[in-house]
C-alpha cells in the first residue's frame, strides 16, 4: 500500500457543499471567493499541507428541480452562484509550485478541439499541473441553458463523451514529443513529419487537423471521472486516471474499488495504475468535545428546504411533492445515480426521504469524520486501510478554516504515522497524483 493521497473539493462560488456555510461566520468564501487573493491563500495552504490538488467541481446553472422553480436555489445560495472554475487556475497557480488542479468540463456541451486546446495551454502555464475532471451533467437546467429542448438520456451522454475523450486523446497525442526543434541556425521550428492531423467523423463531433497547442509538460493532462452507474463505471474504467466517488462506509468503498480495478482489467489496464479517491467530510477540532459542538453547530445552520434543494438538484426528482417520512427507494432518475445508490443502501437501514436529505446537507453521502486531530487521523487511517483507495477528496465546511485546520492539526499526524508524504515526489500532477 502506497501513501495516502488528498485532494480538496471546492467550487468557484459561495459554498461547496453544505448549504448557507457563506453565513458562517469563519467562511470568507461568500464575500472574498470571487478575488484573486482568496484562491492565492486557499492554494498555498493547501501546497503548505502537501495536497495533490485543489479539486474545482462545477454547476452550470441554478437548481430548478425542487418545486419546478430556482427560487430556493438562490435564496439560500444552494451551489448559486458559481463561476467558472477553469480561471481560477492561473490565479492560484502563480501563487504555488506544486499543487495540481483539477477543472471540471462537461463533454455534453463543448467541442473536444477548444477543450483540449484550454487543458493543454493551461497544462504549459502552470508546468505540468492540470487535470481534467471529466463529466456528462446531470442537471435539467444546464441543458436548457445551453440550448438543448431536454436532457440528453444518461446512457447516451456517456456514449458522447467517450468519443468526446477519444478526440482529446489523439489531438494531445498528434504531436510527437522531439516534434518542436527551435533550430535557429536553419530557421526550422518544428518538423512537419512528426506533427500528424486528425480526421475524426463520429456520430458526434467532427474534427480535423493537429492540435494547435505544442505538447504540454503532462502530455495530456491527468484525468479525472466519478462514473458510479453501470455505464459510468465502465467509461471511469476505461478512460480515467483517478477516479472520484463517494461511498458510505469502508465495505461500499472496498467493493466500488475492486469492482473498478475488475472493470479496468477488462478494458485491458493495469487496475494498479487507478487512483481511487473517496470524498470524506472531515470537521475537526481541537478536542473531541470542540469538534462535535462545530458539527452541531454546522448542522443547525442548515435550512432544511435548502438541503432539499440541493438533493432534488443532484438527484433529478421534486421532493416537495413527497411525503418525507415515505422510504427513501430506488428511483429511476437522470441525474446522479450514486446519490440514489448511497441513500438507498446507507448503513444497513432504510432512510426516510427527510433523514437523506439531512444526510445530504451536511455530507453529500460521504462519511462524515468528526474528532480531536488524534481521532480524525484514526477515521482516515481505518477508511484508507479497509477502503481499498489511495486516499480522499476532504470536503469543505467553512472556507478556508476547515482546511487551515487540517493542514495544521491532522497532516502532521498522518505524516508521523508513514501514511502521507512530508514533500511532494515530483513537479506535475501526474508525478505526485499517479506515482506513489
Amino acid at each position: 500500500m502506497g501513501k495516502m493521497h488528498l485532494c480538496a473539493f471546492l467550487q468557484h462560488g459561495i459554498i461547496n457543499h453544505v448549504p448557507l456555510m457563506w453565513a458562517h461566520p469563519r467562511d470568507k468564501v461568500g464575500y472574498d471567493f470571487a478575488k484573486p487573493q482568496y484562491w492565492q491563500d486557499l492554494a498555498r495552504i493547501l501546497e503548505r499541507g502537501r495536497f495533490d490538488a485543489m479539486f474545482l467541481a462545477d454547476v452550470l446553472a441554478p437548481y430548478g428541480v425542487y418545486k419546478d422553480s430556482i427560487e430556493t436555489t438562490v435564496k439560500y445560495g444552494v451551489q448559486f452562484p458559481v463561476h467558472d472554475p477553469m480561471l481560477v487556475v492561473p490565479v492560484a497557480a502563480l501563487a504555488t509550485e506544486k499543487l495540481g488542479f483539477g477543472v471540471t468540463i462537461s463533454t455534453s456541451f463543448e467541442q473536444p478541439y477548444l477543450v483540449s486546446r484550454r487543458l493543454a495551454t493551461l497544462d504549459h502555464l502552470t508546468n505540468g499541473r492540470i487535470g481534467w475532471n471529466v463529466v456528462t451533467s446531470y442537471s435539467p437546467n444546464e441543458f436548457k441553458a445551453m440550448g438543448h429542448r431536454e436532457m440528453i438520456p444518461h446512457d447516451e451522454r456517456y456514449d458522447k463523451a467517450e468519443e468526446f475523450l477519444d478526440v482529446c486523446f489523439r489531438l494531445w497525442d498528434s504531436w510527437e514529443p522531439d516534434a518542436v526543434l527551435k533550430d535557429r541556425e536553419n530557421g526550422i521550428f518544428a518538423d512537419p513529419a512528426k506533427i500528424r492531423s486528425i480526421h475524426h467523423e463520429g456520430k458526434y463531433f467532427r474534427c480535423s487537423g493537429p492540435l494547435p497547442v505544442m505538447p504540454s509538460p503532462q502530455g495530456r493532462p491527468v484525468i479525472w471521472q466519478a462514473g458510479s452507474s453501470e455505464r459510468g463505471r465502465d467509461v471511469a474504467a476505461k478512460y480515467a486516471d483517478s477516479i472520484f466517488t463517494i461511498q458510505p462506509s469502508a465495505r461500499a468503498m472496498k467493493a466500488y474499488a475492486d469492482d473498478l480495478r475488475s472493470r479496468a482489467k477488462r478494458f485491458g489496464r493495469n487496475p494498479d495504475d487507478l487512483k481511487i479517491l473517496f470524498g470524506v467530510q472531515v470537521i475537526v477540532g481541537e478536542t473531541e468535545e470542540a469538534a462535535k459542538a462545530k458539527q452541531r453547530a454546522i448542522m443547525e445552520m442548515i435550512p432544511f428546504e435548502a438541503a432539499l434543494t440541493l438533493l432534488s438538484g443532484h438527484i433529478g426528482f421534486d421532493f416537495s411533492r413527497v411525503d418525507l417520512s415515505q422510504p427513501f427507494a430506488h428511483l429511476d432518475v437522470n441525474g446522479i445515480q450514486n446519490y440514489v445508490n448511497v441513500y438507498g443502501n446507507m448503513q444497513d437501514k432504510t432512510l426516510t426521504i427527510g433523514e437523506a436529505a439531512r444526510i445530504h446537507g451536511i455530507s453529500g453521502g460521504s462519511p462524515v469524520v468528526v474528532g480531536s486531530p488524534e481521532q480524525v487521523a484514526d477515521q482516515l487511517e481505518y477508511l484508507f486501510r479497509e477502503g481499498g483507495g489511495n486516499g480522499f477528496n476532504i470536503r469543505a465546511t467553512y472556507v478556508p478554516g476547515c482546511y487551515e485546520e487540517f493542514v495544521e492539526w491532522v497532516v502532521p499526524i498522518l505524516q508521523k504515522r508513514g501514511l502521507f508524504r512530508k514533500e511532494y515526489g515530483g513537479n506535475t500532477l501526474r508525478e505526485n497524483l499517479l506515482d506513489d
